[in-house]
């Protein structure tokens, strides 16, 4: 038996990045012999099996047939008889097709070390077309290496998967896997740029698709495009190191304004409670986890509100507090604001301009949140006060908090 590392941790390490967890196969074995050796299976669909020492996974060798549609519509072959080759030969890129032995010595078959010096992603052989996944894969790439291009035959099979349906039979699960992982890479917007130029998006995400060739207005958005706009604003929240929740937030801020009627064209009315029903959708369709889920449609709701806070009253801005459940969950108010920052910031020509309510918005909040609301309840009930006039006096206690703070501000706005 020979063990060899394989995959994304030769890939890595020869780029001179940090190697991800190692991925192992050993060629010339069989399962009886990784058990008598201590090897613990795991694998549920073919033979993987846990290091005794290390815990690291290894898999035998193996080669695999199309049997089905989708990426579990697959039959492996395992025996002692396959060789590194054959199972190199099975993967998808050549860059994630280079193995390396114990010793240091490094098997590349189909060039992976020149696709790396070339900055090229391109697909081993035509058997990638028998597994949808990995045009998710490739766009989740090509965001991560973003001096990478997408080799023409490439490009020209991502397309014939398209045509042929085989994206169609991704289920949800593996979607948002291979998407959140491109959304949190260093350029998302590349990811959308592969989907969108291959077909894929318009199946898997048709209200992100539908984006593109909607105007706005210039006067706010010099980009004028909606889908130009949403790229930048992801590609903002990965310079602004957002967390998950706050860069799917930003994916879906904006898709109302693609079920904008085209006679209303370039103002979107009404189009923040619109994103946020299909943001809803969209998070029920992929299955995605909670708290993405919310922020994103609070985002979609609010963000325009955010955007004009500096106009609103006490009254009002107590309102978007309570709206954002924000004097009840401060942190998720902090990550709202970061998604407007990063909408905001995401314009042609104003990354560089600093966002307002980013400074102005945390300190009247914690002063709303300051108030001592059992107190208040307290004296209401002596007045004879009950149930959701109680609430009405603590809402007036808070806006009576945030007063003082805004004529200050005025008074120093006034001032310069």
């Amino acid at each position: 038996m020979k063990l060899y590392v394989v995959g994304g941790a030769v890939r890595d390490r020869l780029l001179g990045l940090p190697a991800a967890d190692r991925d192992w196969v050993a060629v010339g074995a069989t399962p009886q012999q990784m058990v008598a050796l201590g090897y613990r299976p795991v694998g549920r669909d073919f033979p993987v099996f846990l290091d005794p020492v290390t815990g690291e996974e290894v898999a035998l060798a193996r080669t695999e047939r199309k049997s089905g549609r989708g990426y579990h519509g697959f039959t492996f072959h395992t025996e002692p008889g396959v060789t590194l080759e054959q199972d190199l030969a099975r993967r998808d890129l050549t860059i994630n097709a280079i193995a390396e032995a114990e010793d240091g010595m490094l098997v590349d078959p189909f060039d992976g070390r020149g696709d790396l010096q070339r900055r090229v992603l391109r697909h081993v052989s035509e058997a990638f077309a028998e597994d949808p996944v990995r045009l998710l894969r490739l766009a989740r790439l090509a965001a991560r290496f973003t001096d990478f291009t997408v080799a023409p035959e490439t490009q020209a099979l991502l397309v014939q998967m398209v045509e042929h349906g085989e994206v169609d039979h991704l289920v949800p699960e593996r979607v948002w896997q291979e998407l959140s992982r491109g959304l949190m890479a260093a350029q998302p917007s590349r990811m959308f740029e592969v989907l969108r130029g291959c077909g894929a998006l318009a199946r898997l995400l048709p209200e992100v698709d539908r984006l593109w060739g909607v105007p706005q207005r210039p006067e706010h958005h010099p980009e004028v495009d909606t889908g130009v706009h949403l790229m930048l604003v992801l590609d903002m929240a990965a310079r602004l190191a957002a967390p998950l929740p706050v860069r799917w937030a930003a994916l879906c801020h904006d898709l109302g304004k693609g079920t904008t009627p085209r006679e209303l064209w370039p103002r979107h009315l009404g189009h923040e409670q619109r994103s946020a029903k299909l943001a809803r959708a969209l998070a029920d369709r992929l299955r995605v986890p909670n708290d993405c889920r919310e922020l994103a449609d609070v985002v979609a709701r609010e963000h325009g509100h955010v955007h004009a806070s500096a106009e609103l009253s006490a009254v009002a801005l107590v309102r978007l507090f309570e709206r954002c459940d924000a004097l009840r969950r401060p942190e998720r108010f902090d990550a709202l604001l970061l998604a407007c920052e990063c909408d905001f910031r995401g314009r042609a020509g104003l990354a560089e301009r600093p966002y307002p309510p980013a400074r102005r918005l945390p300190p009247l909040l914690q002063a709303a949140r300051a108030v001592d609301t059992a107190a208040v309840a307290a004296a209401a009930a002596d007045r004879g006060l009950s149930g959701p006039a109680i609430g009405s006096a603590v809402h007036q206690a808070r806006v009576q908090a945030l007063q003082p703070l805004l004529a200050a501000v005025a008074a120093g706005a006034d001032e310069a």
